[in-house]
């Protein structure tokens, strides 16, 4: 009598993001998503290697050119390690999906020229898209969250490619490539329409004050500005379409506060401005707001456990904002501040409770669609009644 032999089926490579298989260090995870961070950024760089004028912002092209050889050396330990990383994951993980990712953009940008790509024309231009600054900030962000939300994650269930993080990845490509429109529309309103409030006394005593001080009143009164302004989008229907889709996100990390309407951005953005500009603060003040602002907007969404229970009634923090976006009746409408809970404590709206939300996303509608394209019209739909 012939011996059964057991039905055994080979392993099949798969390529997709989301996965089952460990993501601890040694089954290839942590190598494959290195090689693609670093692969994309290593092809975005040769890109804009190409066509600087269009790719680039002019207030960074001094650098390039001042700081290039350096650039070309980062540039080739990039290409390097990304497809040596790539090499690794593939043969370590089942599925090939990040590793391959990092091996395709190198090969890419070798075809392109690799690290010794000659840099085109640097002549000024009045349109370009910030391809740079995207490649900056992913390069970045990844880095320094994606460790992170894995070392001291408040969700660790929560996979880094959680469910629409393309979507949100999106809003932050468009974001940092719109980034020559989305600031003529922020600061251009207020130049136009209310430079008729600027009072000489005023600006030349506050641009006078010293910088850190400068930097902290121009904290205060944008956030004061903003506390209000999103009160708005929260309180009145027509805004509130707008603002619902910030509010969709259900799984929180530091690439979900990039979900945001570009009609949201951009009121948001140019009506906090008005204050900074009629009350004369610096233009290096306002550099050193944006800053502070880019930097705690995106680590108030992070998906880590630090509470920071001694600066609960001064800073916004994760716990803080957290229950800005919770799904539960009570902490509806409630955490409006981005930089300090000062605002929401005198004027009612704080809710900070020694636990932490249990469900985020929108609380009652469930309405908003998953789709980026789908999202930009939405506000503008008929409501169904």
């Amino acid at each position: 009598m012939l011996e059964e032999k057991p039905d055994i089926k080979p392993r099949q490579a798969h390529l997709s993001l989301e996965t089952t298989e460990p993501v601890a260090f040694g089954h290839g995870w942590i190598s494959g998503l290195l090689s693609a961070v670093l692969g994309l950024v290593a092809l975005g760089t040769v890109v804009c290697f190409h066509h600087p004028t269009f790719l680039t912002m002019p207030e960074l092209q001094p650098y390039y050119n001042e700081y290039l050889s350096y650039i070309r050396a980062l540039l080739h330990v990039f290409l390097v390690a990304s497809f040596l990383l790539g090499v690794l994951s593939v043969c370590l993980r089942r599925n090939k999906t990040l590793g391959l990712v990092g091996i395709i953009c190198v090969f890419v940008a070798a075809l392109l020229g690799g690290s010794r790509t000659p840099v085109g024309d640097t002549s000024a231009s009045d349109q370009f898209l910030g391809l740079d600054w995207f490649v900056m900030n992913l390069f970045l962000y990844s880095v320094i969250y994606i460790p992170l939300e894995r070392l001291f994650a408040l969700h660790p269930e929560q996979p880094t490619f959680r469910k629409w993080w393309t979507v949100d990845l999106l809003y932050f490509c468009i974001n940092s490539l719109l980034v020559q429109m989305l600031t003529l529309l922020t600061m251009k309103p207020a130049m136009i329409f209310f430079d008729w409030g600027r009072v000489s006394p005023i600006v030349e005593t506050i641009s006078g004050l010293p910088l850190v001080v400068q930097i902290v009143g121009c904290l205060f009164t944008a956030d004061l500005t903003q506390y209000w302004i999103h009160r708005a989008f929260h309180y009145f229907p027509v805004l509130w379409r707008f603002h619902a889709i910030h509010h969709s996100v259900e799984s929180m990390d530091w690439l979900a506060g990039s979900r945001l309407h570009i009609v949201d951005a951009v009121v948001t953005r140019a009506l906090t401005y008005v204050p900074i500009y009629v009350l004369g603060f610096s233009e290096t003040a306002l550099y050193g707001y944006v800053a502070i602002v880019v930097v705690q907007a995106t680590f108030i969404h992070a998906n880590v456990r630090w509470e920071f229970p001694g600066l609960r009634w001064l800073l916004a923090t994760p716990h803080f904002h957290h229950w800005h976006h919770a799904a539960e009746p009570e902490a509806v409408d409630k955490n409006f501040a981005v930089h300090t809970p000062i605002w929401d404590w005198l004027f009612g709206t704080i809710y900070v409770p020694r636990r932490w939300p249990a469900e985020y996303g929108l609380c009652g509608t469930k309405d908003v669609p998953s789709g980026w394209v789908r999202q930009l019209l939405y506000p503008f739909r008929r409501k169904r009644q």
